[in-house]
């Protein structure tokens, strides 16, 4: 099964992996809570899934898939290499990890290797994991520049939360949330909270979402 939000890609790659041996299409899907929908409906062995989809997440679909249907093995292929996506995707359940200037063979080898149980990751994404792994040490969440509090804040962007409200409750004056605001824009690098919330919903933070009913 392929999940993307852009027709070009979505249907041409499924136009060629239809054409691949031992690799049947089975299902598309334009967004991440479709995404889920058909993986637990469909039950494909590989749901090759990109990580920036509308209405939900990749990395949340993944984790929801992984949840409802264990036995589909989610395959990320993306534009995003930073580091943030590719942890927050592993600890999703993601079993391989390429991007999208990943050729058509290794593609469709990585689809047979998640689908025999293997894990598979584009040579710059397994290069990089190796050196983390060979480091003092990953972090155990995400941003580890962030203080305690500047995380609590973030946590609570991610909901959509003004201000305001987060700082009733963190029990903060405004002023204190937007001088934190500051500092957590800063040490991500971004110009502001859409932006925060993006970048923490590609690392796995923010609240669980519930299926649609």
């Amino acid at each position: 099964m392929v999940a993307d939000d852009h027709p070009v890609v979505r249907d041409g790659l499924s136009a060629l992996l239809g054409t691949r041996a031992g690799i049947e299409v089975v299902g598309c899907a334009s967004g991440g809570r479709e995404a889920v929908r058909l993986a637990v409906t469909l039950r494909p062995d590989v749901l090759v899934l990109d990580v920036q989809m509308p209405d939900l997440h990749g990395v949340a679909a993944a984790r929801e898939i992984a949840r409802d249907a264990p036995g589909v093995a989610v395959l990320m292929l993306t534009m995003f290499d930073d580091d943030d996506s590719v942890f927050a995707a592993m600890r999703a359940g993601a079993r391989g990890y390429l991007l999208k200037g990943a050729s058509q063979d290794e593609i469709a080898r990585a689809i047979h290797a998640v689908a025999a149980g293997e894990a598979i990751f584009g040579p710059g994404v397994a290069r990089r994991l190796l050196e983390q792994l060979a480091g003092p040490g990953a972090a155990a969440v995400p941003f580890p520049d962030l203080t305690p509090r500047e995380r609590d804040v973030l946590e609570l962007l991610t909901t959509g939360m003004p201000t305001a409200d987060i700082g009733r409750r963190l029990g903060l004056a405004a002023k204190t949330v937007t001088n934190h605001l500051s500092s957590v824009f800063a040490k991500l690098q971004v110009p502001g909270r859409a932006e925060a919330v993006e970048r923490a919903r590609r690392a796995g933070m923010g609240p669980a979402r519930e299926p649609d009913r």
